[in-house]
């Protein structure tokens, strides 16, 4: 029998206030092997802690219940505060009376009961707890980085300078991301004498040099118009099939002097860089300041793989770059930490007919008027309108298409960078073209960030924006070519119908698509609009839940490129820290096989995520008759303790160190009785 003692956190008044802790303290010491039970008001605090551990030498206690918060909070508090004492960390079991609890009951009678019998389960289950030890894995002194944009450039810079290996691998022929594709970002301050005012800044001059930087770093791979194709192992020892497509052009030959690209007499194909705003050639570069500056070939829109004709690429390249047989590459490697930065894409507009959005050119999201402001865009840099190039006199925004939706079209999040994006996009326009009157409609402005909201005033009080509280319902070409705006201004309480010669949609922010697939390979928690879901959203925001997965950038959220480079300086530590240790604790709840009870099925090993499983022939002695059988053996350094196998075992031959099949029907009974 097992020696435990019970120790009641009041958490403040967080459980105190609706559950009577005294009363679960009595009532443990009637438990079996219940020797010492106590409550007291915060109980993971210094004083707390050394409550416990005297406890425990007194006591000469074999296992300890602390009934307190979710074990997501503070398992690893009390275990190292029994491991301090002289008692095995896996003898400690966490009793979740908060959040099981107090937080989800208003009646204290009816919270005590149930505090009580999940105290009651967790005594049961340390009375068939035994000691635990964990093993040690290796650490691979190197990070993964999957995503070259402006979160994940930072991740591995900061990797970098800590002196550790780095690759990034990006889908897109060039790292860069979307921060490539604005024009201006927003804000910076600007300082004159005083006096500190926002103002904005040009995108490819923050980015450009990083990316630079990235590239020449002796530390940094980059691996783009790549994929991640397949991840196994374990935090520490993954291994990682990276798929180098064929861009069809050597990257040692090239020199990107660009007559490729202008010789190519396939110039039909979209130019996704400017969001399909005009044409590119079949071979390109993806925009001027592209790293790496080598140009990729379209097969699918070029002639030569078409029709096996053509070839004029390769006759005009001098310096004999141009590789039509070259094929995808599979690059395997270890990495000790793998860092997501997957960045964003914004919403489709199938389901938004009422903007016109596929009727009229001259309806477009922000990221296309992006690209329609920037020198290097479909327009040169000229505002106008791109159904007949005539400049525009009357511009109006729309807010919040496809965030904030109450409806299954869009996404119930704020994606919180639009309204201060369009609030740049109107000063950048009434500054270039002051005769363009610019009207937003909006549902509320959103400008928590540090001096957000003197930009955004500045945009009305000093650019003259019009900004009308109210939704637009319909947006009608007319025939004239102008589109007319019908909406509501809620403030007045008025109908309005508006004429505009362009309409720009503020359209929401999502996941990369890619985003599950990784999720899927990494084996990573994603939540319900795709955003990668972190270990804990105070103590652990960087952290994936699975060990050894760190999230940087929009990945993880709506976030602006402040925040995202907070994110990904973050994360880089986090990768550090762990790349720093030589050997890693493994958990030792890890599955085992009853050789007596194992069939040699399979069926463990085809369900195990992390390929731990794997089959033997072994000598097995069945009640004294001695014969070779194919079993399952459990890797314990690749086992992550999921209890897949336990669960598809038909034979009940696997069982989960820690949470073994007698553990939990204990807990049951207990719960029950």
């Amino acid at each position: 029998m097992q020696r435990i003692g019970v120790f009641v956190c009041h958490c403040g008044s967080n459980i105190a206030a609706t559950v009577d802790v005294s009363k679960v303290a009595e009532l443990a010491l009637m438990e079996p092997g219940v020797v010492h039970a106590e409550d007291y008001q915060y109980m993971c605090s210094e004083a707390g802690q050394a409550k416990i551990a005297a406890a425990i030498q007194e006591k000469n206690l074999t296992g300890i219940v602390v009934c307190s918060c979710s074990p997501r909070m503070h398992e690893a508090t009390f275990r190292k505060a029994a491991e301090r004492a002289g008692l095995n960390p896996y003898m400690v079991e966490i009793a979740n009376i908060r959040e099981h609890c107090s937080w989800i009951h208003k009646d204290i009678e009816e919270a005590t009961k149930k505090a009580v019998i999940l105290m009651r389960a967790a005594v049961a289950k340390v009375n068939l707890n035994t000691p635990l030890q964990a093993g040690e894995s290796r650490v691979t002194k190197r990070a993964l980085v999957i995503g070259g944009g402006i979160a994940g450039i930072q991740t591995a810079l900061d990797i970098a300078d800590a002196g550790y290996e780095v690759d990034i691998v990006e889908k897109t022929p060039s790292i860069g991301g979307r921060m490539s594709q604005l024009d201006k970002t927003f804000p910076t301050l600007d300082c004159l004498g005083i006096k500190t005012f926002p103002t904005l800044d040009c995108s490819a001059c923050i980015l450009t040099p990083k990316m630079v930087e990235a590239a020449a770093h002796e530390k940094i791979n980059i691996y783009t118009y790549s994929e991640v194709d397949k991840v196994s192992g374990f935090v520490g020892d993954f291994t990682v099939d990276i798929r180098k497509k064929a861009r069809s052009v050597d990257m040692d030959k090239c020199t990107g002097c660009g007559v490729c690209q202008e010789k190519c007499p396939s110039k039909k194909s979209l130019n996704e860089f400017n969001r399909g705003l005009n044409n590119r050639s079949a071979i390109y570069t993806p925009f001027a300041q592209a790293i790496p500056n080598v140009p990729v070939i379209d097969r699918d829109a070029c002639i030569k793989f078409k029709t096996g004709k053509c070839g004029i690429c390769s006759k005009v390249c001098q310096a004999g770059a141009i590789d039509y047989e070259q094929k995808d590459e599979i690059i395997t490697e270890k990495y000790g930490a793998i860092v997501v930065a997957t960045g964003f894409d914004t919403i489709k507009l199938d389901k938004y007919d009422e903007y016109a959005y596929n009727q009229s050119k001259d309806v477009i999201t922000s990221l296309e008027l992006e690209r329609v402001m920037n020198a290097a865009g479909p327009t040169h840099g000229h505002l106008e309108r791109l159904s007949d190039g005539k400049a525009p006199k009357e511009i109006v925004f729309i807010q919040c298409v496809g965030s904030r939706c109450s409806d299954d079209r869009g996404k119930p999040y704020c994606s919180k960078i639009c309204c201060m994006y369009t609030a740049k996009h109107a000063m950048l326009i009434r500054d270039k073209y002051p005769d363009v009157n610019v009207t937003v409609f909006y549902i509320d402005v959103r400008t928590p960030g540090k001096n957000f909201d003197e930009f955004y005033r500045r945009a009305v009080e000093q650019y003259g924006v019009n900004y009308i509280k109210g939704q637009v319902g319909k947006v009608i070409p007319q025939p004239n070519g102008k589109l007319l705006v019908q909406g509501a201004d809620l403030l007045d309480n008025k109908q309005i119908l508006k004429e505009a010669d362009m309409v720009v949609l503020a359209t929401a922010i999502e996941p990369n698509p890619d985003v599950r697939k990784i999720a899927t390979m990494l084996t990573a928690s994603i939540d319900t609009n795709n955003f990668l879901t972190e270990a804990h959203a105070k103590l652990r925001p960087v952290e994936s839940p699975t060990a050894g997965i760190f999230l940087s950038g929009v990945c993880q959220g709506p976030k602006d490129i402040p925040e995202t480079v907070a994110q990904a300086g973050a994360a880089a530590v986090k990768a550090i820290g762990l790349l720093a240790k030589d050997k890693l604790l493994t958990n030792p709840c890890t599955a085992q096989a009853d050789v007596l009870l194992c069939n040699g099925c399979s069926t463990c090993e085809n369900v195990c995520p992390y390929g731990a499983i794997t089959y033997e022939d072994k000598e097995v002695n069945d009640h004294g008759i001695r014969e070779t059988r194919r079993v399952a053996v459990v890797n314990n350094a690749l086992c992550q303790g999921c209890g897949a196998c336990t669960v598809a075992c038909p034979s009940g031959a696997m069982d989960l160190q820690g949470f073994s099949n007698r553990q939990i029907i204990a807990e049951v009974d207990a719960i029950c009785r």
